[in-house]
C-alpha cells in the first residue's frame, strides 16, 4: 500500500470514526494517535500476527490492539464499503465487456470461483459443520474478479463442507438480474446477438447462460484452443485469490478468533483495502488502456438502465437457459478460432 493511499485511511477514520478521533484522558495527557491505531491494525492484517507482536512497534498492549483491529474493520466497511465493494456500474461494465472482447470473449464481466480460509479457533459444536477432507474447519468466500484483479462480488461466510454448487445456490450474486435491477447488456458473438453477461468458470458448475466452462477433453484444434483460452482469462480469479492472501497475510493463516461475526468484518475489510490497492496502482497494473471506446466497438456491445418490468421468473428462467448456454458456447469457440486461430503455437 503506497504511502498516500495509507494516510488517506488515517485521515478518513480519524475523522469520522469516534474511536480515531483525538482524545485526552482525566489527567490531560493526550491519548494515541489515530496513526498508531491504524498502524497497528494494518500490520495485524498484513502479516496475519497476533495482538502482542506490535507491542514494541507502536508501544500498543495486546487489548488495545485487538480492540484497535475491530474498530479499524469496522470503520473501513462503513466509510469505504458502498464504493469498494459495490455493483458494477453501467461504465464499468463498459469497461469490462470492452476488455472481454479484446481476450476473445465478447460479454464476459469476470470469473467467478471460491476461496476457503481456515477456522482455527472453530466452536467444537460447529467443528463438523464446518470441516470436509482435511478435518480442519474452514469458511468459504465466494468471489468474482475482473482482469486487473478487482473483486466485484464477495459472498463469505458459508461453512466449508459445502461445494461451489451448494454456496451457488445461497449466493446473491444474480439476484440484481432477477431482480430486473441489474443494466442490461447487448452483446454479439459469431453475429448472433445475446442478452446476458456471462462469467468464466472451472467445471463444477452448472451449464447456465451466465457460465462458460472450458472443455475437459478436446477432440478438434477449435476445442484445444478455446479450453487453452478459457483457462488462461479464467485465472483471473485464482490470482485475485492469491494476491489477496499475499498483500493480506491473515487470511492465509488460519483465523483465531472466535466470533464469526468479526471473521467477517476481517474479510470485507481485506476485500475493500485489496480493491483500493488496486485502484491506486491500476495505471501502472492493467495491460489495457481503455481512454475511450471506439464506434466500432459500440456496436458490438452496449449497456443500457435496467428496467423492473417483466416476469422474475422467466428472468430467473433465463439465467438457467441450459440451450443458451451451449449456443453460447459454441459460438465462443468459432469466435476465439477465427480471433486467434491463426497465431502460431495455439496448440
Amino acid at each position: 500500500m503506497n504511502k498516500t493511499l495509507f494516510l488517506r485511511i488515517v485521515h478518513c477514520l480519524e475523522q469520522e470514526v469516534d474511536y480515531f478521533k483525538p482524545s485526552q484522558d482525566a489527567t490531560g495527557r493526550s491519548s494515541l494517535t489515530a496513526l498508531q491505531k491504524c498502524t497497528a491494525a494494518i500490520r495485524q492484517l498484513a502479516y496475519g500476527g497476533g495482538a502482542d507482536t506490535v507491542d514494541e512497534y507502536v508501544r500498543l498492549g495486546e487489548t488495545t490492539t485487538r480492540k484497535c483491529l475491530h474498530h479499524f474493520t469496522n470503520g473501513i466497511i462503513h466509510l469505504f464499503g458502498d464504493e469498494y465493494l459495490r455493483c458494477p456500474t453501467p461504465e464499468d461494465l463498459q469497461r469490462l465487456l470492452y476488455i472481454g472482447e479484446q481476450r476473445g470473449f465478447p460479454g464476459m464481466v469476470g470469473s467467478i470461483d471460491c476461496m476457503h480460509w481456515e477456522w482455527k479457533n472453530c466452536p467444537s459444536a460447529w467443528k463438523g459443520m464446518y470441516s470436509r477432507g482435511t478435518g480442519k474447519p474452514t469458511i468459504v468466500l465466494e468471489t468474482v474478479a475482473d482482469y486487473d484483479l478487482w473483486i466485484w462480488h464477495a459472498f463469505f461466510g458459508t461453512p466449508g463442507t459445502m461445494n461451489d454448487l451448494n454456496i451457488l445456490d445461497r449466493s446473491p450474486v444474480f439476484d440484481d438480474i432477477i431482480n430486473g435491477i441489474a443494466p442490461k447488456v447487448n452483446f454479439y458473438v459469431n453475429g448472433y446477438p445475446y442478452h446476458l453477461a456471462y462469467y468464466l468458470t472451472d467445471g463444477i458448475y452448472p451449464d447456465w447462460a451466465t457460465f462458460i466452462q472450458s472443455i475437459r477433453l478436446p477432440q478438434s484444434e477449435k476445442h484445444s484452443l478455446f479450453a487453452k483460452t478459457q483457462e488462461a482469462v479464467r485465472k483471473d480469479v485464482e490470482r485475485a485469490f492469491g494476491v489477496l492472501q499475499a498483500r493480506l497475510a491473515v487470511v492465509r493463516n488460519p483465523s483465531n478468533l472466535w466470533d464469526k461475526q468479526k471473521i467477517g468484518n476481517i474479510m470485507r475489510a481485506c476485500i475493500i483495502l485489496h480493491n483500493m490497492i488496486v485502484e491506486d496502482e491500476r495505471a501502472a497494473r492493467t495491460q489495457y488502456v481503455v481512454p475511450g471506446f471506439e464506434e466500432s466497438e459500440e456496436e458490438r456491445f452496449s449497456v443500457n438502465m435496467p428496467s423492473p418490468l417483466g416476469n422474475t421468473m422467466d428472468r430467473r428462467t433465463n439465467v438457467r437457459n441450459r440451450q443458451a448456454h451451449h449456443n453460447l458456447k459454441n459460438d465462443l469457440i468459432e469466435n476465439i478460432w477465427t480471433k486467434f486461430g491463426h497465431f502460431p503455437n495455439n496448440m
